[in-house]
Formats: structure tokens, C-alpha cells, sequence
């Protein structure tokens, strides 16, 4: 299966974020790309105030664009992550929606960890606006493999990945916007540690540059194989990576380092 990713410097500016996210998404399609994969809060990115103001109901004009871009190119696609409206509530969720290539919205996550964070160059506060999911997601591409889904901050939580792939994940999305300031010292390591601990594929994209003075981004979206080898890595800009997933190699790799079967979850019990 051929992925690809797509990276971004999304603003305030909605429409402008659909259309370039839009154009990359067509020109991965014309690659090959059966699979696509938008970062974090691609439709809008700002201040605590904008993210308020830019929530959407799921079947809002977001939705409605990528239900209709996945069935008109026909492929699956993972509308990164929308601020999704509360009905009845100031916040909202953080939500990543699979679409099919017949245009069906199949699964959505709500993103479970919110990044609370006072660190020098990284502070940001999401649970101010957002309210956090209660439970994983998996879902099937059609016929084909199993996608597990995650939203960027998740990435520090290795039981959220090892809980997917032994629900079966064969891959895992991560649309991600990670700070610049932590990702230029965490985001490899961990993207690859999590794909070597759960012999997964793992789909980072991520937003680049600055979306305002104080948001920055740290990008370099990648895809891994399940040995941790990097497939694909985006430049410092905005524009789109693919790569040829061989699912085939992973099925051997599990079946001669079988690491999730080889788990004793009862010696990993801590004592009362």
C-alpha cells in the first residue's frame, strides 16, 4: 500500500488551509498515494480564542470537504484532526476522522491526552479548550490493513500504541502538531520507538513553521517501518512525502520476533 503524509503550516485562515491542504492532497493522490494523512488541527491553528471560535459540528463544512475530496480521488483518508463542536459547551473535542474512498466518515478518535505543558518554549495549555477522548480506536481500510488512530500528544503514552497493535493495528496514524521547541529533541526517537516496540507502521504528519509568533512547529513528518527504519521525511516546508508500505515484511518480522506474543502480562502486575 502507498501512503503519504501531508505537511502544513496551518493559520486562523480556514479556507486557505483547505485549499493548499486540497492541492498536496491531489498531487499525493496522482503519486500513487491509496492512503492519506493531514496533520493536526489542519483546517485552523491559533490562539486558545481562535481554536474556540473555529469548532465545527462533524458533518461542518471541514467534514463535508474531506468526505467529499476522499470519494472524488478515491482514497482513504485521515482528516488529521478538526476541532469538533460540544453541543451545549464552550470547548470542544480534538478529533481525528477516517474517511473511505467512497466518501464515508468510518471511524473517529477524540484525541485522549491533552497537551497541558509549562515547559520554556512549549507551554500550551489544550484541556482550557478542549475535553479529552475516553478510548482508543481501530479501524480497517476496506479489506486491507488495520489503522490504528492518535493524535500527536499521545505519542509519550506507549500504552495507547501497545494497546492498538495488540487489537491488531497494523499501522497506526499520528497527526501531530508538535512544538518546535520538544520535537527537535523527542519527536524522532519516540516515532521510531513506537513503531519498533509494537512492530507497527507509524504515519506522522505534522504541522511546520510558525502558525503564529508563539506557535511553532517543529514538521519533519515521517514514516517508519516496523524495524524503525525511516521510509520518508519531509523537509522543513510544507508539501507531502509518500512511501510503499510492504506489509508482507512486517507479517514475517512478527512471526519470527514475536514480541507481542511473547508479552507475561501477569508478572507485569504490580503488587497491591
Amino acid at each position: 500500500m502507498r501512503v503519504a503524509l501531508i505537511q502544513l503550516t496551518s493559520t486562523e485562515d480556514r479556507d486557505g488551509n483547505l485549499e493548499r491542504a486540497e492541492r498536496l492532497i491531489r498531487q499525493a493522490r496522482s503519486a500513487g498515494a491509496e492512503l492519506v494523512v493531514l496533520p493536526e488541527m489542519f483546517h485552523c491553528l491559533g490562539p486558545a480564542e481562535i481554536r474556540l471560535e473555529a469548532a465545527e459540528p462533524l458533518d461542518g463544512p471541514t467534514g463535508t470537504w474531506a468526505g467529499a475530496l476522499s470519494r472524488e480521488l478515491g482514497i482513504h483518508l485521515v482528516a488529521g484532526s478538526l476541532l469538533e463542536r460540544i453541543p451545549d459547551e464552550i470547548r470542544h473535542f480534538n478529533t481525528s476522522c477516517l474517511f473511505d474512498p467512497e466518501g464515508h466518515r468510518v471511524a473517529l478518535y477524540r484525541k485522549i491526552h491533552l497537551f497541558d505543558c509549562d515547559f520554556p518554549g512549549a507551554a500550551f495549555h489544550e484541556s482550557e479548550t478542549a475535553r479529552p477522548g475516553e478510548a482508543p480506536v481501530l479501524a480497517r481500510l476496506g479489506q486491507g490493513p488495520r489503522l490504528g488512530l492518535s493524535i500527536c500528544y499521545d505519542l509519550r503514552f506507549p500504552e495507547l500504541f501497545r494497546i492498538l497493535a495488540l487489537q491488531g493495528a497494523e499501522m497506526v496514524a499520528l497527526p501531530a502538531a508538535f512544538t518546535e521547541r520538544t520535537g527537535r529533541d523527542h519527536w524522532e526517537v519516540l516515532v521510531r520507538a513506537r513503531a519498533i516496540e509494537n512492530q507497527v507502521f507509524m504515519l506522522a504528519a505534522g504541522q511546520v513553521g510558525a502558525s503564529t509568533k508563539s506557535l511553532r512547529w517543529y514538521g519533519r513528518s515521517m514514516i517508519v517501518d516496523p524495524w524503525g527504519v525511516v521510509l520518508a521525511q519531509a523537509p522543513d516546508r510544507e508539501g507531502f512525502i509518500t512511501a510503499e508500505l510492504d506489509l508482507e515484511s512486517q507479517r514475517q518480522l512478527r512471526q519470527s520476533m514475536p514480541v507481542l506474543a511473547n508479552r507475561r502480562p501477569t508478572a507485569y502486575a504490580w503488587p497491591d
